[in-house]
């Protein structure tokens, strides 16, 4: 497959390998529904299961999070399972519960009261605790953005304050360390791309967003993201971002990173693991300052930490095979029994598949509601 590079503008992306692209805009499986890709996956848990004697044996894989993190778990409570040390390579962060005030005004208030004290500033980020795949995290550059984000927020709904991240560059680790081993290892990485459009100034957003091989295609995520922005022209050159929130189903370009995996970046992810108990499997999202800093396990910050459910998200990039995605997630779900039966060795019992439901109705039941993405 031929491929070439493109030079990244300037403001975006900075601190990424050049964007490698080929003739393949998307790969005919990039958007299937999850039920078409997961479903050799259901038919291996079943097997396994049979094997290890237990269907939930995964979700004791890793202990200090409930259910292991395959569903309805709190990003803060993960996050704050770091030691002091640890917690000095993530992103730092509150929490607010949507309605501890009577007014969406009110409740933004004391959130960023809370905020403000913890020593943090604008710009941040606004998440929400309980969610996935980039469901509901906006950009607040304004104290009046939070209100508008909070009148859209639930009522009860826990989220998380984070600050916005000194690095452009992202990626997803993910990052397998079996019980009692003292070194993990890193699995895969995905390069994060935020897409952009270049303006020629004389065509308008909408224009040039319909033009683009790969934002046509994808159109009905960018639209309706900046409905109120179609109609302006963009200055010749001018770059504009048409997604903030580094997740593959809100628009942004996956990318193979493996090939960046090194002994020293998984060196300093295993110092950073021994002050995470109880994580054994998963995926972290980081910013970094450029690849070669990353390569040397140096200069990152973490945004989250995912469990159980996590993906090795370089399957979406629009050269891999469906061959290669198949491969890639029988595997990491082999490695998730295999973690999932030494800690029942060590003790864990795997809870029942009614719990794993009713966490996943709970989660369901607050994404649906939550405020549109940036």
């Amino acid at each position: 497959m031929k491929t070439h590079s493109i030079p990244l503008p300037k403001g975006i992306n900075e601190g990424m390998p050049p964007l490698e692209v080929s003739d393949n805009i998307t790969s005919f499986f990039e958007f299937w529904p999850a039920w078409a890709m997961y479903t050799p996956v259901i038919i291996q848990w079943l097997l396994l299961s049979a094997r290890y004697r237990s269907l939930s044996l995964p979700l004791i894989a890793n202990p200090s999070i409930p259910l292991s993190g395959m569903v309805g778990e709190s990003k803060s409570d993960i996050l704050d399972l770091a030691s002091d040390a640890s917690s000095k390579s993530i992103c730092q962060f509150t929490t607010y519960h949507r309605g501890e005030a009577e007014t969406a005004e009110a409740d933004a208030n004391q959130a960023l009261d809370k905020y403000y004290q913890k020593g943090l500033s604008l710009p941040l980020v606004a998440k929400p605790d309980l969610g996935c795949r980039g469901a509901g995290v906006r950009l607040i550059n304004q104290e009046v953005q939070l209100v508008d984000y909070l009148k859209a927020f639930p009522l009860g709904a826990k989220l998380l304050l984070q600050e916005r991240s000194q690095y452009q560059a992202e990626a997803g680790i993910f990052y397998i360390r079996y019980p009692g081993q003292k070194q993990g290892k890193i699995i895969s990485i995905t390069l994060k791309y935020t897409p952009w459009v270049i303006g020629d100034g004389v065509s308008t957003l909408k224009q040039l967003i319909m033009a683009d091989k790969r934002a046509g295609k994808l159109s009905h995520i960018y639209l309706d993201r900046h409905a109120d922005k179609l109609e302006t022209v963009l200055a010749k050159d001018e770059a504009f971002r048409l997604a903030f929130a580094g997740s593959h189903s809100r628009g942004s370009i996956f990318r193979n990173g493996n090939e960046y995996i090194t002994d020293a970046l998984t060196q300093s992810l295993d110092t950073f693991f021994d002050g995470v108990p109880g994580y054994h499997f998963g995926r972290l999202d980081l910013k970094f300052k450029n690849i070669d800093d990353l390569m040397a396990g140096k200069n990152y910050q973490i945004l989250e930490m995912n469990g159980a459910s996590s993906e090795a998200t370089h399957i979406w990039d629009s050269r891999t095979s469906l061959a290669e995605a198949f491969k890639t997630l029988l595997k990491q779900y082999q490695i998730l029994f295999k973690i999932g039966y030494l800690q029942r060795k060590e003790g864990h019992k795997p809870p029942s598949l009614l719990q794993l439901y009713k966490a996943w109705q709970e989660e369901k039941r607050w994404v649906k509601d939550y405020p549109s993405t940036d």
